[in-house]
């Protein structure tokens, strides 16, 4: 059928999107402009960062049981809010935020890969852009199995540097790092909250998983747990091993912290946050795709996109557009300025799945998975709150 997605995907897959999407979406490029902000105490910032999100996570958790569907949070609002309209524009909002984090993703990888190949930047990013748009038409078990190989390849990557930075001697910046300042640390978090963005994906594979109700909490929980450990560590190996000065400015933060501790080059450093960014776009290419298969679904002005190849199994078209504006983003601003962009959208949409949350449980408290109400009441807080700290850097 002409409108049907093909469920082919489990828990370890998922999962690995999750881990993926998340590790793809900043770790290798957000280190130094997170300490920027908030100095030696980049690892604290990261840990805010994942306080913000965890109880989001929980929220979408329970949402993923309750409406397991490919519109993800633009259902999740309509349904618990009781405003189409509403829906609608957190379905384009999650779409943009997609678009403008990929684009992110992609320009800093191809950061990377041109500093030791001297390929030029604007071809380089249209190439692999047009590659990945490929691969996600091709289908979403290919898409998904191709990640998993790059999360991997990531996560050996990470290893390598949490190892360097543990066993290098601390640098003076950390030994003797100054108290606490808790602006540089919110406005530090603002930046690394983007690098928690991608639980919020998973439940848009909802009509592509393998018994969802179970499946989808799951990967949700495991993927921001995982990811959370990893960035602690990697952050704390990077403010021990490398001089402030130079994190701060540096835009292969992960490379240096390499060079530092161990000496010699990092290009397999580089080759590897390649296949990070390649991970998170690819992600995000596919999920933003799915929100608008989904809404294509329920509003008749989007129906064009509620088509799914009957051979593939993939919205090509939806995919096809969003691979656009990936590349678009990639080529027109800078890194920093993307990730604050997505963060306060997404902040915005985690404040309103909250409130969905709040009034579901209100009119219907039995879910196949459940938080408690202060959740969600936490959740909407804390969203709102880094939301305006968000703002302000922005404007």
């Amino acid at each position: 059928m002409a409108g049907a997605l093909k469920r082919r995907i489990g828990l370890g897959l998922l999962t690995a999107y999750g881990v993926g999407v998340m590790v793809g979406a900043g770790i290798y490029v957000l280190v130094g402009a997170v300490a920027a902000d908030a100095g030696g105490w980049a690892p604290l910032a990261f840990l805010v960062a994942g306080i913000v999100a965890a109880p989001t996570a929980l929220s979408y958790a329970e949402f993923s049981t309750r409406l397991p569907e490919a519109g993800g949070e633009a259902v999740f609002v309509e349904k618990g809010l009781g405003v189409g309209a509403l829906g609608i524009v957190v379905g384009l909002a999650i779409v943009a935020a997609g678009i403008v984090s990929a684009g992110a993703v992609l320009r800093g990888g191809t950061g990377y890969l041109t500093s030791i190949t001297g390929l030029p930047f604007e071809a380089t990013v249209a190439v692999m852009g047009l590659a990945l748009v490929a691969v996600a038409v091709i289908g979403v078990l290919e898409s998904l199995a191709l990640a998993a190989i790059f999360t991997a390849v990531e996560l050996f990557g990470l290893g390598m540097v949490v190892f360097a930075g543990a066993t290098a001697e601390p640098v003076v910046s950390f030994s003797a790092a100054p108290p606490v300042v808790w602006s540089g640390v919110a406005a530090g978090a603002v930046l690394a909250f983007f690098a928690f963005i991608g639980f919020e994906d998973i439940v848009n594979m909802a009509e592509e998983v393998r018994d969802p109700h179970r499946t989808l909490p799951r990967a949700i929980l495991l993927s921001l747990l995982i990811t959370s450990l990893l960035y602690a560590l990697v952050s704390f190996a990077a403010v021990r091993a490398v001089p402030m000065e130079l994190l701060a400015v540096s835009e292969q933060p992960l490379a240096l912290v390499w060079q530092e501790a161990r000496g010699g080059s990092a290009a397999f450093l580089s080759v590897i946050a390649v296949a990070a960014a390649l991970n998170g776009v690819l992600a995000q290419i596919v999920m933003a795709a799915r929100v608008l298969f989904g809404m294509g679904k329920r509003h008749g002005a989007l129906a064009v996109f509620h088509r799914a190849h009957p051979r593939l199994g993939t919205p090509v078209l939806a995919t096809l557009l969003v691979g656009a504006g990936v590349i678009a983003g990639a080529l027109a601003l800078p890194v920093a300025d993307l990730a604050e962009v997505t963060s306060a959208i997404l902040l915005a949409v985690f404040v309103l799945v909250n409130a969905a949350l709040i009034a579901m449980k209100y009119k219907n408290p039995e879910a196949p998975f459940r938080v408690p109400m202060v959740v969600p009441v936490f959740g909407l807080v804390a969203a709102l709150a880094a939301f305006g700290v968000t703002i302000g850097g922005v404007v």
